[in-house]
């Protein structure tokens, strides 16, 4: 017997350590290789942006040089071209030359009007009085967090330290002239420097005036006498983010129609603004967004950490998903959300609309569906949480309609639904204008069209996805309602919670409304 329950207390014993060792496989300092990613290819400046002069690839290094013969007046920065926010990055990185060689990785950091970084910064120098503190280039906060501390920014700018590396065991652990791997961890208002596997610095920034939430990465050459730094296997992993936020990232497409129509960048730009003011404080912010555009994101990490991709962009032929189908798919297995707006909701029929239907559970299929411009009347406004707040309204847009939905309507709520006028069928039959079907559905039946849905992959846990078929006009942007179910419909598919009374955003005027457009 008492063998028996020892037995059994060792055995739950040996399974909690096996689960904690697990578990703590991801924590800081125990990462999972894999869930890295090269953001320098060793060859070439793909992704990233600087002066030639200053900065080149050699022997699979990213090198910065500042010599007699051209020297650096002023701080100059390597700047990779995508954002951050929540992450752990890995490189390693060599200084040599006078002993006031500096330079440093921002992070989190803003792009000014002639090109410096200001923000956050990881700081090297070859003398080792400045290497592994957290520094503020150009805000004025200047050192954050010294080397060897923890401290914490109160909210009134007010700071508490507490040492936690001696002096003696950094120095110790530098290879001065030698490579070094600089291990930097951001998540929420926590940033946290590891120098060859030694914390040196430990910052909690809770200042909100003056916090990043996200930002941009670079590599800096300091002005002054003349240095080499040196930089290689640079890896980036972005991480769930912190305080149960959600991620929403913007897919734009580019310019296709006259100005004020299909403004996908300057919608997708108001969309953000609109989610960025939800709170005041970054950290209290149910959804962050980053945006990209031209193309399919060329940053490998883009929907790592994603809890929602919302397309707004031309569909049909060109949409951006026909040659990213498998590499989506994994996201969509993944529960991550979805959200198609407008042309965006059109991929070619069969394959890859069959493939659509199961993600966004409806889609526009030409011969089927169809894009007429219509006043619609909505006169009532169905329950559901991306609905919270919106009331019935009137709009004229191009609404498609009678799109291709999943069989019996599974796990589809409509959101938006009219009956069409008889004028909105008077063209000739054609892929996008007109057919039997649709004539029949809306003239002889009188069914009304849905041109906004929901969708419920499987269960609570399940990805959810929306569709809306408006917004050709980017003026309709200015309609409360409209703004209003979309931006509850990204919180929703992102599993953020939508307030009781949706998201409340200011009216853009006409003057907001001609900011971003693609041509003037």
């Amino acid at each position: 017997m008492f063998n028996d329950s020892f037995n059994r207390f060792q055995f739950t014993c040996l399974f909690l350590m096996a689960t904690l060792l697990v578990q703590g496989a991801s924590l800081f300092g125990q990462d999972d290789a894999s869930s890295f990613r090269k953001i320098f290819d060793g060859k070439s400046f793909e992704g990233w942006k600087g002066d030639t002069n200053v900065w080149r690839v050699e022997d699979g290094t990213i090198v910065g040089e500042s010599t007699e013969q051209n020297p650096v007046d002023e701080n100059t920065f390597l700047l990779w071209d995508f954002e951050v926010d929540d992450f752990e990055l890995k490189l390693k990185y060599r200084i040599t030359g006078s002993d006031s060689a500096n330079s440093g990785i921002q992070i989190r950091s803003s792009v000014g009007e002639n090109g410096e970084l200001i923000g956050y910064q990881a700081d090297i120098d070859r003398a080792m009085k400045y290497t592994g503190i957290v520094y503020d280039e150009l805000t004025g906060r200047k050192v954050l967090c010294p080397r060897g501390n923890s401290v914490t920014i109160a909210k009134d700018g007010s700071r508490a330290a507490t040492e936690i590396t001696s002096a003696e065991t950094f120095n110790s652990s530098i290879k001065r002239d030698d490579w070094n791997e600089y291990h930097i961890r951001c998540y929420g208002n926590q940033i946290t420097l590891k120098i060859n596997g030694i914390t040196t610095a430990d910052l909690t920034d809770q200042q909100v005036d003056a916090f990043d939430r996200t930002g941009k990465l670079a590599l800096q050459v300091h002005s002054g006498p003349s240095m080499k730094v040196e930089f290689k296997d640079i890896e980036l992993k972005r991480l769930p983010l912190a305080n149960g936020q959600k991620k929403a990232v913007f897919i734009a497409g580019g310019p296709s129609h006259q100005p004020g129509s299909h403004e996908h960048r300057a919608g997708c730009i108001l969309l953000q603004d609109r989610l960025a003011r939800i709170s005041r404080d970054p950290n209290e912010l149910p959804v962050l967004s980053t945006r990209h555009e031209g193309g399919w994101p060329k940053d490998p990490t883009t929907f790592d950490n994603a809890d929602t991709v919302v397309f707004f962009l031309d569909g049909g032929g060109r949409h951006y998903l026909l040659k990213n189908m498998e590499s989506f798919e994994s996201l969509m297995d993944r529960g991550v959300g979805l959200v198609c707006i407008h042309y965006s909701v059109e991929v070619p029929k069969k394959r890859y609309g069959n493939q659509m239907m199961t993600w966004l559970g409806g889609y526009f299929e030409t011969d089927w569906s169809v894009n007429p411009i219509w006043e619609a009347n909505f006169e009532s406004i169905p329950e559901h949480p991306v609905t919270r707040g919106v009331k019935p309204f009137q709009w004229k847009d191009e609404f498609y309609y009678h799109m291709r939905f999943v069989p019996e309507m599974a796990r589809v709520t409509p959101l938006l639904s009219a009956l069409p006028p008889k004028d909105s069928l008077s063209r000739k039959d054609g892929p996008h204008e007109n057919n039997p079907d649709v004539r029949k559905a809306v003239l002889e039946e009188k069914k009304p069209q849905h041109v906004a849905w929901a969708y419920q992959r499987g269960g609570d846990s399940a990805g959810r996805a929306m569709g809306f078929t408006g917004a050709h006009f980017h003026k309709t942007w200015a309609n409360d309602e409209i703004r209003k179910l979309v931006l509850n419909g990204i919180l929703w598919t992102a599993h953020a919670e939508v307030p009781a009374n949706g998201v409340v955003s200011k009216t853009p005027d006409d003057a907001e409304l001609q900011l971003n457009i693609d041509r003037q």
